[in-house]
């Protein structure tokens, strides 16, 4: 069974990540959560970086806010495929500081990066890499999709029967 790490900066970043916590549940992704900070907790990031893979760990979401550095590291050091989360923390500038330094990476150091705060999307696209090799969880994901669809389309009807 796959399993998805969803690491953050610290406590503070839980509400916006919790949104991915919630989509993978409801995929029935197993999930661990846990603070992995780049620059208070080094020795824990390097540790995390290099070994998640040995543990099951399919994708790893990392979030973070200022001048999230945890993404980029994380990626640096794990063959698995890392999705950036960046979170409009209190001292941040306007975010743009997280989303930039999460999205600028070098060559050869990808980080899959959703929008600010978008921790539900980081969800559904590790869900999406996961269902690419796992039929059960693809299903969920075109159901989820369709249910998508549907909600647009009910929406549509109820403005077009209001005119």
């Amino acid at each position: 069974m796959s399993k998805v790490a969803i690491i953050m900066g610290s406590t503070s970043d839980l509400p916006i990540m919790q949104e991915a916590i919630d989509i993978l549940k409801g995929f029935d992704i197993e999930v661990e959560v846990d603070i992995v900070s780049a620059h208070r907790t080094p020795d824990k990031l390097f540790d995390y970086g290099k070994n998640a893979h040995t543990r099951g760990i399919s994708v790893i979401i990392a979030g973070a806010g200022g001048a999230a550095h945890l993404p980029g590291m994380v990626a640096s050091l794990s063959p698995l495929p890392i999705i950036g989360v960046p979170v409009k923390s209190s001292n941040s500038i306007d975010g743009w500081d997280s989303v930039l330094s999460i999205l600028q990476m070098p060559g050869g150091v990808p980080v899959a990066t959703v929008a600010l705060n978008g921790a539900k999307n980081a969800g559904i696209l590790a869900a999406q890499i996961i269902g690419a090799s796992d039929k059960c969880v693809l299903d969920k994901i075109i159901a989820y999709k369709e249910g998508l669809k549907m909600k647009v389309e009910e929406g549509a009807a109820k403005v077009r029967s209001a005119q």
